[in-house]
């Protein structure tokens, strides 16, 4: 499967967790396309630190913090600061921020950013992004968060 991905150049982190633990297999695995690799039994911290490095790296980016327009985020800890000022989110404002500060210049719909806020069994309030947009807006400046009529929601490239 992942020789067809890779053969396709779809390009897409991939992180093999497996049992498989001969060094032969690991090789394999990393040869094939694999981004990286974890041998079972994994501690789940570990594996989640590793899926966010793979992330950080398919993005272009090699440092854990993200940094625009003066707003800092650091998605391993959740802190959030503004200068050096930290800035304290609710777990929503965090879902909502999160991936539009993660890719500047791309437009989030509102649907996109509902997804990260609710699990499929919860119940969708009809304006709740826009409530989330606007109390970021009131803590971390008008200007970061866009609206782009009739799309959805994006942070500027500077």
């Amino acid at each position: 499967m992942l020789r067809s991905l890779r053969a396709r150049k779809q390009r897409m982190p991939v992180l093999i967790a497996t049992a498989r633990d001969s060094v032969q297999e690991r090789i394999e695995g990393l040869d094939a396309g694999a981004d990286d690799y974890v041998l079972k039994p994994y501690d789940l911290d570990e594996l989640l630190a590793r899926i966010r490095a793979l992330l950080r790296r398919a993005a272009g980016r090699a440092e854990p913090v993200y940094e625009h327009m003066g707003v800092s985020i650091n998605p391993a800890t959740r802190e959030v600061t503004v200068g050096d000022q930290p800035v304290v989110l609710s777990a929503r404002e965090w879902a909502v921020l999160e991936p539009l500060l993660a890719r500047p210049g791309m437009v989030l719909s509102r649907a996109q950013l509902e997804e990260k806020l609710y699990s499929w069994k919860d119940e969708i309030s009809s304006n709740a992004v826009e409530v989330y947009v606007h109390g970021l807006r009131k803590k971390l400046g008008a200007e970061l968060i866009r609206n782009v009529r009739g799309v959805g929601y994006m942070v500027p490239k500077v």
